[in-house]
């Protein structure tokens, strides 16, 4: 049996929805982001540094460190699209797989809320001026964690002939050098 017209018309055409083609997919790293590979930062305070990815967090964030004691770059998270990955790849089966757990989750990275946001005319004006400024302490139990990881970490770079070398020099482009043809 075919289906008969509606004998009723609305006077305003009632608004489809449109449908939604995107989805949320689960973020999924390049082939050349493997943990112990080692990484040239391309932008932020350490931009040019050479560090080691310690493993890949979600939403496309990486945990790196330098380490510290080699090149002053210590634990921090960096989006995947601020790195180029290179071939040279650093063992990293000597470092202790809880402290990088422990680092791994999003609470460690999170900022101490303050209950006063908004300060008075005095405290803006001090820190103005520099008095007020204060140095961001960095916590020990942040210190031992650093410590944890460096501390395998450089045994097995220590291991490696001129890695130690390579990972503590900077990396920068030069007038002529061109940057898509260069081999990682």
């Amino acid at each position: 049996m075919s289906q008969q017209a509606s004998k009723y018309y609305p006077a305003e055409d009632d608004a489809q929805p449109k449908k939604v083609r995107k989805t949320l997919r689960p973020y999924k790293p390049r082939s050349s982001l493997k943990p112990g590979a080692v990484l040239i930062l391309l932008a932020g305070r350490f931009r040019g540094k050479r560090v080691v990815l310690l493993k890949v967090l979600d939403q496309g964030a990486l945990l790196v460190t330098g380490p510290f004691k080699i090149n002053g770059v210590p634990l921090r998270r960096v989006n995947a699209r601020y790195v180029i990955a290179t071939s040279t790849n650093v063992p990293i089966d000597s470092i202790d797989k809880s402290t990088v757990e422990k680092v791994g989750k999003p609470e460690y990275f999170a900022r101490d809320r303050k209950a006063d946001k908004k300060g008075s005319e005095e405290s803006f004006f001090a820190q103005q001026e520099g008095k007020g400024a204060q140095k961001k302490e960095v916590s020990s139990a942040r210190a031992e964690d650093q410590k944890k990881v460096d501390e395998g970490l450089v045994k097995a770079i220590k291991k490696e002939s001129l890695l130690h070398e390579y990972l503590k020099s900077q990396w920068s482009l030069r007038k002529g050098d061109k940057p898509h043809e260069m081999v990682f």
